[in-house]
């Protein structure tokens, strides 16, 4: 199970990788505007591709029209496999085009950084360090949607929404979510219990998932993921929990009331 866990991990790495290269082999999201003088990451010299990527930007096109019924993460396996089948001398031949081109990356990323005053350096490297921040973080839940992690609870109002998204009133989403947002706030309180309730139901079932799942990762040596103790939800009297739920669904319409305005402005 670890191993299929871990091959699936893999694949679905492959096929985010080789999407961005066949795009163009560049980083994905826009680069941040504005420094002195014009310069920005997008300015930055890429790294050049290993010799899997070289084969695989090559005979994407091929392999595609061999096989235009399989899905992306099916014709990547091929190419995959195709590439571990392929004679070291025919491998050499990509791997000394790497070479090459690392080479005459390093050189263009020496006069790149060196064109940099100070300020733009530092401004330029915290740029970088949020956008792979953010990939880091991207990978991580996307690691576990794969391994099956319970989604987390929702909110009364989160119910709400949900449930009367479709009929209610406005042309855009926000204008629906204002709508809404409005509407719930104009519920009396016993209007309001059976969302409330529901929520309580919602996260009964995320407490016993979780603990399901965090077993299974056990199981698989990923106690990495297992939540510390202060992380786990406490046990709550009914009078605490009816509190915290207020106050959570207090917070969650504070922060629709945000986003709205934000949209507004």
């Amino acid at each position: 199970m670890a191993a299929a866990l871990a091959l699936l991990g893999r694949a679905a790495a492959l096929v985010s990788g080789a999407q961005r290269f066949l795009r163009g082999c560049g980083v994905g999201g826009s680069a941040e505007k504005g420094l002195s003088r014009g310069i920005s990451s997008d300015e930055r010299p890429k790294r050049p591709l290993t010799a899997y990527f070289r084969f695989l930007k090559e005979n994407h096109s091929a392999f595609r029209q061999k096989n235009p019924e399989v899905t992306n993460m099916e014709l990547i396996k091929k190419i995959a496999d195709a590439w571990k089948e392929l004679p070291a001398s025919q491998k050499q031949v990509y791997e000394e085009s790497r070479k090459t081109d690392w080479q005459r990356y390093k050189e263009q990323l020496a006069a790149y950084k060196a064109q940099l005053t100070p300020a733009q350096a530092v401004a330029l490297k915290e740029e970088r360090r949020k956008r792979l921040a953010k990939r880091r973080s991207f990978r991580a839940k996307r690691e576990l949607t794969m391994l099956g992690k319970p989604k987390r609870p929702r909110s009364g109002f989160n119910i709400f929404v949900s449930e009367n998204f479709q009929e209610s009133e406005g042309i855009s989403p926000v204008a629906k979510l204002k709508q809404l947002f409005d509407a719930w706030q104009k519920l009396s309180s016993s209007q309001r219990q059976p969302y409330l309730q529901l929520a309580e139901d919602d996260k009964v079932r995320y407490v016993n998932e979780m603990k399901s799942w965090e077993a299974k990762m056990v199981e698989l040596g990923r106690e990495d993921l297992i939540r510390s103790r202060t992380q786990m939800p406490k046990t709550k009297t009914a009078e605490t929990a009816k509190k915290a739920e207020t106050a959570k669904a207090s917070s969650h319409e504070n922060k629709a009331k945000l986003k709205l305005k934000k949209s507004e402005e």
